[in-house]
């Protein structure tokens, strides 16, 4: 049997692919921008409404999923359906802008290790001094911590999903218990108060910036949700259980993003704790408003407690993360849109090795980017995976437009609209001058690169999949040939009623 004729296997649960969809969405940034993003630039209650809208309308698009989902249940996600809606060039498009967004999450997770071990176990991995970037100092150490974090989850997610879907669950519950241990100490504290959160908007800005900063950056707050469709091909139950698994999803995320930002808020009064970690930094120490706080909550149990809500987060994001990279790389391949390379499944672990590999390789720069570059991956993050939700909920529209007896279709169609608007609004937020979420200069130039890589990856193997027959590249891509696409085929398509859009 060929490496092209291999499946990936098929050997995650509800609970698994639930714990996947949460354990990405709450992640690195949970528990660091509260003191660094949140609370000083939006405010407890900005961030909170930020929050909250956000996740309503990122809800829209996971139901978009859903539909997707069950139309053309494989790896790929959102790749597989900007094909299905707009053919191979719009996968390209979408497919490499969710790699960034992925990628750079689990760089993201990766450097938190940097911060949290400095706070749990300071000065023991801050030896051999490299340099420093944007005034965080870069240690051999820590590149060493970084760079066996980034091996030992590359190597899991090597030998399959099997035992990387239990240790997500495990992995999540420790993540969830610590964040309401963590709110539940610090709002015990005697100097815990309602007038803590006060201001309960950023001084500086009106009250809907700070709004439009929490919700523009929703696509990275809430990327997780969308590694469940990127392991669809993996479902041991059926794929019309997926929508309410990400909606679950994402409504914990809020709850838990929610939790730790309100327990760093209460303890003291919130702008006092911002100053004090100031004072911090231009001393040159670590400053970490979630692990202050809990270190007033518990004291020393508190390193404890925190280690184990933020080791949950920052593994299962790592995890989840390598997961859905990985599938999306084997979609891309299996279209040829990248290099075949990318797509071989291993013959004994079924899983998509050679993605792997690659994604290690682009996560192991992380270790020498130093924390100060953690903001710019926020930024591309967002932008990224807000490309790919906008692809998902206008193919979804497609296919419903195009799909005869469907069922509450005008209710279908106005959550594709809304999925759409919530999708055009992050990217819009993000990428226009003015905007009060405008991305960095350093972020904007990291995008150019990336474009440029993606530019060459696009027209180097674009002969290769461009006299593919139409057929045989939507068998590759969507694993049957006689699924309906809604683009301009230059084939004709099988007549076959689309198999999920009326479920």
């Amino acid at each position: 049997m060929s490496q092209e004729k291999l499946e990936l296997n098929k050997s995650l649960s509800p609970s698994q692919v639930w714990a996947l969809a949460l354990g990405s969405i709450v992640g690195w940034g949970c528990f660091v921008l509260p003191g660094d993003m949140f609370l000083p630039q939006a405010g407890v209650l900005g961030t909170l409404i930020g929050f909250s809208v956000g996740a309503f309308l990122i809800c829209f698009v996971a139901v978009c999923y859903s539909y997707m989902i069950k139309y053309a249940p494989v790896a790929g996600g959102a790749f597989a359906y900007a094909y299905v809606g707009y053919g191979p060039t719009a996968a390209f498009v979408c497919g490499w802008a969710l790699v960034l967004g992925y990628v750079a999450i689990i760089g993201i997770d990766v450097a938190a290790l940097a911060l949290i071990f400095r706070f749990l176990f300071p000065g023991v991995f801050e030896f051999g001094s490299l340099y420093s970037i944007a005034g965080w100092e870069v240690y051999t150490g820590e590149v060493l911590l970084m760079t066996g974090a980034t091996l030992l989850f590359g190597f899991m997610n090597y030998r399959g999903t099997s035992f990387a879907g239990k240790f997500q669950v495990v992995l999540t519950f420790l993540l969830t218990v610590g964040i309401v241990s963590l709110f539940v100490g610090s709002s015990s504290l005697e100097t815990a108060q309602m007038p803590n959160l006060f201001p309960l908007f950023a001084e500086h800005r009106s009250a809907f910036s700070c709004v439009l900063i929490i919700f523009a950056i929703s696509p990275f707050l809430f990327a997780g949700f969308d590694t469940v469709p990127q392991a669809a091909e993996e479902f041991t139950f059926e794929p019309s259980r997926a929508r309410n698994i990400m909606i679950i999803a994402i409504l914990c995320g809020v709850v838990l993003y929610s939790l730790v930002t309100l327990a760093v808020g209460i303890a003291i009064p919130y702008p006092e704790m911002l100053a004090k970690m100031d004072a911090m930094r231009a001393a040159g120490g670590t400053a970490w408003a979630t692990g202050e706080v809990a270190a007033m909550a518990f004291g020393k149990l508190g390193a404890v407690i925190l280690a184990c809500a933020v080791m949950g987060a920052v593994c299962t994001g790592i995890n989840g993360f390598y997961i859905a990279t990985s599938r999306l790389l084997l979609s891309m391949a299996r279209g040829r849109i990248l290099p075949a390379w990318f797509g071989d499944i291993h013959p004994k672990y079924r899983s998509p090795y050679k993605a792997i590999l690659f994604t290690i390789a682009i996560v192991l720069l992380t270790p020498f980017a130093g924390r100060s570059v953690i903001v710019w991956i926020v930024d591309m993050s967002s932008v990224g995976t807000g490309i790919g939700y906008l692809f998902s909920c206008l193919a979804a529209r497609r296919v419903l437009l195009g799909s005869p007896d469907v069922e509450d279709k005008a209710m279908r169609l106005f959550c594709c609209i809304m999925g759409t608007l919530a999708s055009v609004m992050c990217i819009v937020l993000l990428l226009i001058p003015g905007s009060p979420a405008y991305i960095s200069e350093a972020s904007r130039w990291c995008m150019v690169a990336w474009v440029g890589m993606g530019v060459f990856f696009y027209f180097s193997n674009k002969s290769e999949w461009a006299k593919l027959p139409e057929a045989e590249l939507r068998a590759s891509i969507l694993g049957r040939a006689d699924i309906p696409v809604f683009f301009k085929s230059k084939e004709p398509q099988g007549q076959v009623q689309p198999q999920g859009a009326g479920d």
